[in-house]
């Protein structure tokens, strides 16, 4: 049973981060700036996750030396500050559609730089090696699918009107005002640099937690640095008072979900997976949050499904299986030849008590 709990908790992360997307779209449609979001949510986080971490992990947490506190502020920065605001900001460039099929590199550059930084082993020459290639290149082409080949409209679910009505239609604007080409090629440069930095965050949790064992002390003070850097970013762009408040409204509503529940419980769900199933694994499953989310909005804002959107997620799908096989079919190989050299161990040693025992 116990192999079966990274599946349902990537699972979980992606359909967490569905509900991110979702309520944050609404959010910053509404008026809500999208570095004060950044800021919200990573300081609710710090809030949520300190009680926590304090009460069960402040007695038998290691010593901080100031090499584990330079790699938690550094991870905060590139990882979590410098990746989130970049996201958001390049939203405002380009449209929807491709801020979600972007996601799925986040595969393409952890697999490359784990296999340069030789944390993730690549064979050319064997059959998995081959086929982990190949579904990194589907998982690719269904994003770029989905970015840009729309196609004929196959369905629409209209399910409601008046705020999800109003939201997919301000959405719509702001995706016919991005027909710039320099517009395009910024938001599509600066959400690459975003998830490569979100890529390099992945790679490194593993080193990270092995610095400082305590993962949720380390989830808690990746917010506190972050909230900080943060803050200092939103102040210097945002001094208006007014832009600050939130209010009981949607506003709230997202601030507080994207840092409880993705800051928060997400942020270190992540780093058990990671630490038990390695960086490749957890980002390999990007894809399903990009599945569902095209979903979502199609029920809930009555977003039309277009033949690229579906052509885009069973490549994806596919892609997800290829690699996934080739990473099961390599791990059982590497088990199966350290089962063979035990035994082969065992059969010499065997022998050589045999030989002790003649010439005795």
């Amino acid at each position: 049973m116990d192999s079966y709990k990274p599946y349902v908790a990537v699972v979980v992360i992606q359909a967490l981060y569905t509900g991110m997307q979702l309520i944050s779209k609404v959010a910053l449609n509404v008026g809500l700036k999208s570095y004060i979001l950044v800021f919200y949510r990573q300081a609710i986080a710090t809030i949520f996750l300190a009680p926590i971490a304090l009460f069960l992990e402040w007695k038998t947490a290691p010593s901080l030396t100031f090499m584990a506190f330079f790699k938690i502020f550094m991870l905060s920065l590139f990882g979590i500050t410098l990746s989130w605001n970049l996201n958001t900001l390049a939203l405002q460039y380009t449209s929807a559609t491709l801020a979600s099929a972007a996601v799925s590199t986040i595969p393409v550059f952890t697999f490359i730089l784990a296999v340069i930084l030789r944390m993730e082993k690549l064979n050319k020459r064997t059959v998995p090696g081959i086929i982990k290639i190949i579904g990194i290149v589907i998982c690719l082409g269904g994003a770029l699918t989905i970015a840009f080949f729309n196609g004929p409209p196959y369905l629409r679910l209209l399910m409601n009107d008046h705020i999800f009505k109003n939201h997919s239609q301000k959405q719509d604007r702001g995706q016919n005002a991005t027909t710039s080409t320099t517009t395009w090629i910024k938001g599509v440069v600066l959400m690459l640099i975003s998830y490569l930095f979100w890529s390099s965050w992945l790679l490194f949790q593993g080193s990270m937690i092995k610095s400082f064992p305590s993962r949720l002390l380390c989830t808690t003070f990746q917010s506190f640095f972050s909230a900080i850097q943060c803050f200092i970013i939103a102040i210097s762009l945002e001094r208006n008072p007014n832009e600050w408040k939130l209010g009981w409204n949607i506003k709230l509503i997202s601030v507080a979900y994207c840092g409880i529940v993705i800051s928060g419980l997400t942020f270190h769900l992540q780093a058990w997976v990671v630490d038990n199933k390695g960086p490749v694994f957890q980002a390999i499953w990007t894809p399903l949050g990009l599945i569902s989310t095209v979903c979502s909005a199609a029920v809930l804002f009555g977003l039309i499904i277009s033949l690229g959107s579906i052509l885009g997620a069973v490549l994806m799908v596919v892609g997800l299986y290829c690699v996934l096989w080739g990473k099961i079919k390599e791990q059982t190989e590497d088990k199966l030849g350290f089962e063979l050299t035990d035994d082969k161990k065992g059969i010499d040693s065997a022998s050589n008590d045999d030989v002790k025992l003649s010439s005795v």
